[in-house]
Order: structure tokens, then sequence, then C-alpha cells
């Protein structure tokens, strides 16, 4: 797949996402307005901003939920090279974990069979579905890389809640996507569960899968990303490297309230 660009000084870089003055209409409101920023290959992103800044829309719109406003004047959108999608070819280019998605699993439907259902987006395994020799064992594969071999024959309806979190990323996984895209991942999961979890997104994110992760919580950015992009009103507030953008300045005015910043052994932590 062909999605090269270069930069200003003429080298060749891949461009997984390209967002250029993008705005997308919600009824009659509008929820992002003229978004401009890209995502590299390789690359891992954090996207951070008070409820309601536009996190969500972002991700909805990567992933083809939401569409920009076509013909506004300069607008780019690319997805991994293209700016015309089959939404069920995307979605298996992209691996996505959110707490919507994680209600639609409160059935009975064993651990392996929500991984292996990330092969085809659908919610467990039907009897039409043609399930090959390699989906089994690259399903294997990724519950042991996941370390939930002792959960597989259990129903995700069994599990916690930061159990059935891990199992899900394990879904999003197993088709082996462009980029794991996670959506408020640590959402209701107590201080243990966010722990392992945040362990979780490490070792991904060291074995070389791209990240986008949106959160309101600093603690959830794991060491090995470097980037983050503070939204605020539908706009993109600031967009730079880790250590520029993580301070009590930036998330003061970005929040409204005296925001105090701190880092420790990699991890970022946030007072009022």
């Amino acid at each position: 797949m062909h999605y090269t660009n270069t930069d200003e000084n003429g080298n060749v870089i891949n461009l997984l996402i390209e967002m250029e003055k993008i705005i997308v209409r919600k009824k009659d409101k509008i929820i992002l307005n003229s978004i401009s920023f890209n995502i590299k290959e390789g690359e891992n992103i954090a996207i951070i901003g008070p409820n309601g800044s536009g996190k969500s829309s972002i991700i909805k719109t990567i992933i083809g939920d939401y569409r920009p406003i076509a013909g506004t004047k300069g607008m780019v959108f690319r997805v991994l090279g293209k700016n015309r999608w089959n939404l069920l070819d995307l979605k298996k280019l992209l691996g996505t974990v959110s707490g919507d998605l994680q209600f639609e699993y409160t059935r009975d439907i064993t651990v392996t069979d929500v991984v292996l259902s990330g092969f085809f987006s659908s919610i467990g395994i039907y009897p039409n579905l043609r399930i090959k020799p390699y989906m089994l064992e690259r399903t294997d594969e990724i519950i042991d890389f996941l370390e939930i071999g002792h959960l597989a024959d259990k129903n995700i309806s069994e599990l916690s809640t930061g159990e059935a979190r891990r199992v899900l990323i394990g879904r999003a996984l197993v088709h082996d996507p462009m980029i794991l895209v996670l959506d408020e991942p640590t959402n209701s999961l107590d201080l243990k569960s966010k722990h392992k979890f945040r362990e979780t997104v490490s070792k991904i994110a060291a074995a070389g899968k791209s990240i986008i992760l949106v959160t309101h919580d600093l603690e959830d950015i794991v060491p090995e990303i470097h980037r983050v992009v503070l939204l605020k009103d539908g706009n993109i507030f600031a967009d730079g490297d880790i250590e520029s953008i993580l301070n009590a300045e930036k998330l003061t005015d970005l929040f409204g309230i005296p925001v105090d910043v701190s880092k420790d052994k990699g991890y970022y932590h946030a007072w009022c």
C-alpha cells in the first residue's frame, strides 16, 4: 500500500493518517473545526482534552463512522494513503478498543471466540463464518502475547472489566492492524487493572505497533508515547513532543483551572 510523503528536507516518510482542514458536523453543530495533523508510521500519539473537546470525534472520523464535510477548501483526508474506503476493508487495517465495544460483549462468548471475532469485525462467532487454520493459530499467538491464556475458555461476561478490556485488545490485534486505536481505555478500571492495562499497552508499543491513545488521564500515557495533541472545542490547542506539551502552563490553559504536573518513572501525573 502506497502512503509515502516527504518532509521539508525531502526525506521520505510514511503517513498513516493525513488530516488537513477537516471539518465535521453532527446535526447542526461543528464538532471538529478545521483540524490538521498527520500521524507517521511507527509513531505513538496521545490525544487529550476536556469532555466535549472532540477527542472521540477524531477517532470516529479516522475509522469512518464520521465523514468530513466534502468540498472544504484545502481539505485533505487520507487513511493509509487512500481517501475512499470500504468501511469493512478499513476496519480490517485498524484495531479499535472502546467502552462502547465492551458494552457489546456483555453476552456469553468465550475469550477465544472474542479474540477470533476480530478477523470478521463481528460480535462473537457465527456458524456461517469461514474460520481458517491460520486464524486459530493467530488467535492462540495473541492470547499468549497478552498473557490471558488462563482466561481462554471463560466467557467474557464472567471477567472483570480490566480482564475484558485486555481481551478486546486481543480482538483488535488479531488481524495485525496497521494502527491500534484506544478510546478512553481505562474508564471504569480499578487501580490494579489500570496498571496491568498500561503494561499491556507498553508491550504492544515496544513490539512496533502504532498507537493512537485518546484519554483524559495523563497516567494512561505510557513511556513509549512521545507525541501529544491537545484538543479544545473541536480545535487543536497544541501539538508537539510530550515534554513541551505536558506541562502546567499548557494544561492550565487547556482545562481552565490551575493544574500541576509531575513525572515519575516515565509516567506523567496531573492534579489541581
